[in-house]
């Protein structure tokens, strides 16, 4: 007889019980533990992306609070540069208004200065056109005048004042 392929016999039977068992072996001790494995792996990364997700989430809301924060930051610091530029100008020009006045006051104590000195000097020179004068009465008292000795006594006071202003 001619074998087949297949022949129905005891080896073919504990060939087939041998595949099964170890197919429930493998099953129960590999297949299901890596099935678990991978599906607990699989949880994991589905876990961790999900994470991943909120985090980066998370992290845009921030870095959006973070830029509207900055933007106020810089629009206080932009106002606060305003101001202090506009009291700046203000002080500025409180100390020019202080130093108008000042001048002002200095110009007006200098004028009063010369005032006094001037005035000063006119009374010194009445004072001394008065002597000069006196003098020129007591001299025209004590001699007699006629007309010649009149003109001369007046060029003689003459030259005399003359002189005398020009040494003070």
């Amino acid at each position: 007889m001619q074998q087949g392929l297949v022949e129905l016999s005891w080896t073919f039977a504990f060939q087939i019980i041998n595949a099964i068992v170890i197919f429930l072996l493998l099953r129960h001790f590999l297949f299901k533990p890596v099935t678990e494995y991978m599906a607990k792996r699989t949880q994991s990364i589905e876990d961790q992306l999900a994470g991943a997700q909120e985090k980066e989430d998370e992290a845009l809301a921030l870095k959006a609070q973070y830029e509207e924060k900055l933007s106020g930051i810089r629009e206080e610091r932009n106002e606060m540069l305003k101001e202090a530029a506009r009291k700046g100008e203000e002080r500025g020009e409180i100390l020019i208004q202080e130093a108008r006045e000042e001048i002002r006051k200095m110009e007006e104590r200098s004028r009063l200065d010369l005032e006094r000195e001037k005035t000063k000097a006119i009374n010194e020179f009445k004072n001394q056109i008065s002597e000069l004068a006196v003098l020129a009465a007591a001299q025209v008292m004590e001699q007699e005048l006629d007309q010649q000795k009149h003109d001369a006594m007046i060029q003689e006071f003459i030259e005399k004042v003359g002189r005398e202003k020009w040494q003070h």
